[in-house]
């Protein structure tokens, strides 16, 4: 069925014509009518269809920009806007079986995996003396091959000391971690940041490009297990969450 039969279906509704037409737009693009990257009916095109006001489609289209549906291009056109990968605020999930349930291809880069000295900062975290070792990873994430994670990791020695021998293409580093160390707390801090050069690199994106970075700590039995920075592109992924109010 087409988008005009669907919006003039939806007539015995009480909601404005704008609205309407969103709603219908909402559900054609989550049931794959248009793809992702996929152009839309252009604004003379919906108003020739439904007998609506320009200034009726310009709004479901501007609102539908604003919540992040669809892109608009000044002089181009509509375009349906790809998904961004989600993550939970307040629970700590393995990013892989996210990215599986979503019915896409998880993969890693494992970028670096050693032991290093541990400085103030580590001696703060997990009261391991400066100088002593303290485990280290740094690993890319990839959905469908589109990097949407790199994973800076500090890890406690004492708690995990087969890290090192792990294979991270294999498990995430927060699988392996779960199994040997179960949960017991976890903590997020959550800010929008620009990534250093590097981490633009790591990431293939560009250094203007807006990113979400978690600082995760997770601990077991009262013990820190690990200390986490996690950078996200902002184009490519969001925090989701509910809570009850209580």
């Amino acid at each position: 069925m087409d988008v005009a039969a669907l919006f003039h279906e939806s007539r015995r509704e009480s909601a404005p014509a704008y609205r309407r037409l969103k709603d219908v737009l909402i559900e054609q693009i989550g049931a794959g009518r248009w793809a992702e990257g996929e152009l839309l009916p252009s604004e003379s095109q919906l108003v020739s269809a439904l007998g609506l006001s320009r200034m009726t489609i310009n709004r479901a289209l501007r609102e539908l920009s604003a919540e992040g549906l669809v892109v608009r291009l000044a002089g181009v056109g509509t375009f349906v806007a790809e998904r961004k990968s989600s993550s939970a605020l307040y629970e700590v999930r393995n990013i892989a079986d996210e990215v599986q349930r979503r019915g896409h291809r998880h993969r890693t880069d494992v970028v670096l995996l050693r032991a290093e000295p541990a400085d103030l900062r580590a001696h703060r975290l997990f009261g391991i003396a400066e100088g002593e070792p303290v485990f280290h990873s740094v690993v890319v994430h990839f959905e469908d091959g589109v990097a949407i994670q790199l994973e800076d990791r500090h890890v406690s020695p004492e708690l995990a000391p087969d890290y090192l021998d792990q294979d991270f293409t294999a498990q995430t580093p927060n699988s392996y971690l779960s199994r040997i160390a179960p949960l017991g707390k976890g903590e997020h801090v959550v800010e929008a940041v620009l990534g250093s050069a590097e981490d633009c690199a790591l990431l293939s994106i560009e250094a203007s490009e807006p990113c979400l970075l978690i600082h995760r700590r997770t601990w077991s039995e009262g013990r820190l297990v690990s200390s986490a920075r996690l950078l996200h592109p902002g184009s490519r992924f969001r925090l989701e969450g509910t809570f009850d109010a209580t």
